[in-house]
């Protein structure tokens, strides 16, 4: 009974880490554009530092056969695309202001972020 209480304990650590702790190391944008891939449940990679008021051209490569897989949203930029399996998408973001701008699936299940700065 004590093992069962200790396992669900670190079920829920585990989780909790997961979802609202972890933060990813970041990667730099350079030459304005970068590749992201959707695989496995994720986004990778899943932080991503732009410079303030430069363009920049992300592309997408969605390899993951989830329909959640399939919807990008950018919500303060008002930007929701259809990524396409096992093909390259570009999305253009325009030059930005300093500050963190999530990005994510419909259920927002795959999560990552554009830290411009």
């Amino acid at each position: 009974m004590l093992f069962i209480n200790i396992a669900g304990i670190a079920l829920i650590a585990l989780i909790v880490w997961w979802f609202w702790l972890y933060e990813p190391a970041e990667k730099q944008a350079e030459e304005g554009e970068i590749v992201i891939t959707v695989e496995n449940g994720t986004y990778s990679p899943s932080r991503i530092k732009v410079r303030e008021g430069k363009p920049v051209e992300l592309k997408f490569l969605r390899k993951d056969q989830s329909p959640c897989s399939e919807t990008l949203l950018i919500p303060k930029l008002e930007i929701s695309e259809t990524l396409p399996s096992n093909k390259l998408k570009q999305i253009q973001i325009p030059a930005l202001e300093p500050g963190e701008y999530d990005f994510h699936c419909q259920m927002q299940m795959y999560r990552g972020k554009l830290v411009v700065g």
